[in-house]
């Protein structure tokens, strides 16, 4: 099959993001209720890379607070450029006890209104170097809102076998989406 062929069929399939020969789904949530944290557990270890594909409200307007293997040491570090159709900005952390996303316009708080986005988590199995995780997200609130991308690097070796989301403040909304996706190597 072409590449523009798998494209074609990735799409067909419901799968807009990539190829399905290339990824396979791991878990889905949904939480119907509101929640403090997204957790996925007992991840396999038999990808090359990981991708969290998602879309939230929150109750206040929030950013995202990623941890692996439930470490909350000062582990973490983090790099992040961001706009708003206004004002673009950057900054940098290190010696974090978790990776912070989405800083400068958080999820949403509007009844409609979801923020998206596209993690990559990578090499989370190689416990010969750190694993890296890189994403682009955005929300739009009726002509405000922003995007950012954003890299993060956690200082251990272990292979992730489990991922935690939070909000910085309040709740991740019902009906809000996350998706793990296993990338092959």
């Amino acid at each position: 099959m072409t590449p523009i062929l798998g494209i074609m069929a990735s799409a067909i399939s419901g799968n807009l993001w990539a190829p399905s020969k290339d990824y396979d789904s791991i878990a889905t949530i949904t939480p119907y209720t509101t929640t403090t944290t997204v957790t996925f557990s007992s991840i396999p270890s038999t990808y090359k890379h990981l991708q969290i594909r998602w879309f939230a409200r929150g109750s206040s307007l929030a950013g995202l607070y990623w941890t692996f293997n439930g470490d909350s040491g000062a582990n973490y570090a983090r790099h992040r450029l961001s706009a708003d159709g206004a004002t673009a900005s950057a900054a940098g952390l290190a010696s974090q006890n978790q990776i912070y996303t989405v800083a400068s316009w958080g999820i949403p708080n509007a009844a409609s209104t979801f923020a998206g986005g596209v993690y990559d988590i990578l090499d989370y199995k190689d416990t010969n170097k750190y694993s890296t995780l890189r994403g682009l997200a955005g929300q739009d609130s009726n002509g405000s809102g922003g995007v950012e991308f954003v890299s993060g690097l956690w200082m251990n070796t272990a292979a992730i076998n489990s991922i935690t989301i939070s909000p910085n403040v309040g709740t991740i909304q019902a009906n809000s989406h996350w998706a793990l996706y296993g990338i092959k190597g």
